[in-house]
């Protein structure tokens, strides 16, 4: 069974420790991810973007094969399935299709329009049990063609969307997504910490959790961020795992790849970068 983000980011809060996202593809990443998170006894966040969700056939599709495979592998640990990075449309299918959790991403708009849209999407998905994540000052880089150039957030822009009621704030604090360069500066925590007095209780949530080092990490963790973002280092894992596979030559015997055999190195790669995660975050034998 799927559940909203508000119970578990609740108690991440007060415990000190964040629930790791990562964003899924197919039904292999699904899988990998929810045997890692049943392993570490963590509650987890399925991440899907609008374009993953296309790729899969559409939002439906997507929510069905989740909850099936929750049932199928016995999976006991709290699992969100959450919209990332949603337009007012998207999300609004995602709630119809059965997501637990959305992302509307007003960011690119005024913060005028920004509280307006947010509102009548909070509006939207409380009455459907739905849990809400805003987010205000546009994370860097760029994830299924939506570019941000990593704003940093005004501490009072996010109390003005805290205080709607969302369950959730991803506030642009130096992030970005994909890899960080050489010149990054890092996270300005002297916002985070303005946003956190301005907004707690409010959880927080860091996008771009590839290649933040674990100091900072830690340091954001006990600033207020209760959810951290993990794609790209995923599809890097995976990624590096299937080209190993098919350059060693195995599993051809002159007929082929096998597919199951092609995809499982990947699919263990992403099992072992989600459990590191899960270990860093803190979230392990939390669920």
């Amino acid at each position: 069974m799927l559940v909203n983000a508000k119970e578990a980011l609740k108690k991440a809060k007060e415990g000190k420790y964040a629930i790791g996202q990562f964003n899924i593809n197919n039904l292999e990443w699904t899988k990998s991810i929810l045997l890692a998170a049943e392993e570490c006894k963590s509650p987890v966040i399925l991440g899907v973007s609008e374009g993953a969700g296309k790729y899969m056939t559409g939002f439906k599709t997507v929510a069905s094969m989740v909850s099936a495979m929750v049932e199928d592998l016995k999976i006991t640990v709290p699992v969100i399935l959450h919209l990332d990075h949603g337009s007012y449309e998207g999300a609004k299918a995602a709630i119809e299709a059965g997501f637990s959790s959305v992302m509307f991403d007003g960011s690119h708009y005024g913060i005028e329009e920004n509280i307006e849209k947010t509102k009548e999407m909070i509006a939207l998905a409380n009455s459907k049990g739905v849990s809400v994540e805003a987010e205000v000052g546009a994370i860097g880089g760029e994830e299924d063609g939506v570019v941000g150039n990593g704003e940093v957030a005004d501490p009072n822009e996010c109390k003005m969307i805290a205080d709607l009621g969302v369950d959730m704030l991803a506030a642009g604090i130096g992030n970005i997504h994909g890899k960080y360069p050489e010149n990054w500066t890092g996270l300005n925590f002297d916002v985070l910490a303005d946003i956190e007095k301005a907004t707690s209780p409010m959880p927080l949530v860091l996008h771009g959790g590839t290649g933040i080092p674990s100091d900072m990490i830690k340091k954001a963790i006990s600033l207020g961020v209760s959810k951290i973002n993990v794609n790209t280092e995923c599809q890097i894992a995976f990624a590096e795992a299937t080209r190993k596979y098919i350059e060693d030559g195995k599993d051809l015997e002159g007929k082929g790849f096998d597919p199951r055999k092609l995809l499982a190195p990947g699919a263990a790669a992403i099992k072992a970068t989600v459990i590191e995660k899960m270990e860093l975050f803190g979230s392990v034998n939390k669920a």
